[in-house]
């Protein structure tokens, strides 16, 4: 199989889809590799580097596109990218098609098959894709916090840790999985007064134990998350269902009662966001201010760290895409359940009944469009 790599063109999106390491790997196994040139300097990856492991350096993402049967990315693919997708393409990324309606539209129409990390799911529901970068989002959200509560960056001027004699400030977490918890060390271990909001009082429970009770628990209730984002300084979203749309948990008027300087981080922007005032922002200009209050809403948060992230998701996701060259689409699918999961469009149809849903558009099952079925 052919497989190829792109430069990302979102702003600022420093990550790659394969380090050299992982194209030593495919090119062992006996495919081809084709990287678009200076597709992985954002990451410290050299062109040289990429040839040494085996790849061939293609000088644009046309050619990449035209000639790969299947194409790893790291984010959504954007409008100046559309004009490179065809019927039978392989498309392996981030796609977030929940609230990317065009996107949908093209992939479908054109019937290419799109593979989204963040739905492919273990039986036991573990997202092991998404993990590791909703572990690096979740530890920056809380050291973005910490910066843009400095007042020459629009916040109120308050250290998160406080010092002695002076209070820490009150950070406020809604979302107990990887990317709150994530969120939430960094936080103590920045010494700040720290609170997590969930619907899953095991998941509280199981906090509140390992982190030693250093952690306030509460329910998630629209009163609980009222109260605490009143008294908040910083709000960190951390909401996700699978390949839905975020749920709106904090409205408008609840940011309207934050004290002003204090700042909002929804990582879960990406899926639309958990607050209603957020919108997505860019690296170049990741912040904006509602009723005083600073909001941070990029949707590429690990991009900010592309040297780690990219080695951590291509630690996740080369497995996958090692099963998908070797056995091809339809086989690897059909034997591997989380892999099947991670499908959102195959020959022209919504195979993932959230994004369906999301986009008011039919579901159709994997297994009924796969060949023999």
């Amino acid at each position: 199989m052919i497989i190829g790599t792109v430069k990302e063109i979102m702003d600022q999106e420093y990550r790659v889809g394969l380090t050299p390491e992982a194209v030593h790997s495919i090119v062992a196994d006996g495919h081809q590799v084709l990287v678009e040139a200076h597709a992985g300097e954002g990451s410290g990856f050299s062109d040289q580097e990429y040839v040494q492991a085996g790849a061939s350096m293609v000088a644009g993402a046309a050619e990449v596109f035209a000639r790969s049967a299947l194409v790893v990315k790291v984010k959504q693919l954007l409008e100046p990218e559309y004009d490179h997708l065809r019927s039978g393409l392989i498309v392996f990324t981030f796609l977030h098609l929940a609230v990317e309606p065009e996107l949908t539209r093209v992939l479908v129409e054109k019937e290419v098959t799109g593979i989204d990390f963040a739905t492919v799911q273990l039986p036991n529901r573990d997202l092991p894709l998404l993990t590791p970068m909703s572990e690096v989002a979740g530890r920056l959200a809380t050291q973005v916090a910490a910066h843009y509560l400095c007042k020459m960056c629009g916040g109120s001027g308050k250290l998160l840790g406080g010092v002695p004699g002076v209070p820490p400030c009150k950070v406020v977490v809604i979302g107990a999985g990887t990317v709150g918890t994530n969120a939430a060390e960094i936080a103590l271990g920045m010494g700040a007064d720290l609170t997590i909001i969930d619907k899953d009082i095991d998941r509280l429970r199981h906090l509140s134990g390992i982190l030693h009770g250093r952690v306030k628990t509460l329910a998630s209730t629209p009163t609980h998350i009222a109260e605490a984002t009143r008294d908040a300084d910083v709000l960190v979203g951390a909401v996700l269902i699978p390949g839905a749309k975020a749920p709106v948990l904090v409205s408008r008027e609840m940011i309207r009662s934050m004290k002003p300087g204090s700042v909002v981080v929804d990582v879960c922007v990406d899926q639309g966001g958990c607050i209603e005032t957020i919108h997505p922002t860019t690296h170049s200009e990741p912040t904006f201010v509602v009723d005083g209050v600073l909001h941070y809403g990029l949707p590429n948060m690990p991009g900010m760290v592309p040297r780690t992230s990219t080695h951590a998701l291509t630690n996740a996701t080369l497995p996958y895409v090692l099963d998908l060259a070797n056995r091809g689409f339809a086989e690897a699918v059909n034997a591997d359940s989380a892999l099947a999961r991670g499908v959102n469009v195959y020959r022209g149809r919504i195979t993932n009944a959230a994004v369906a849903e999301a986009m008011g558009m039919a579901f159709v099952p994997l297994e009924q469009l796969l060949p023999g079925a």
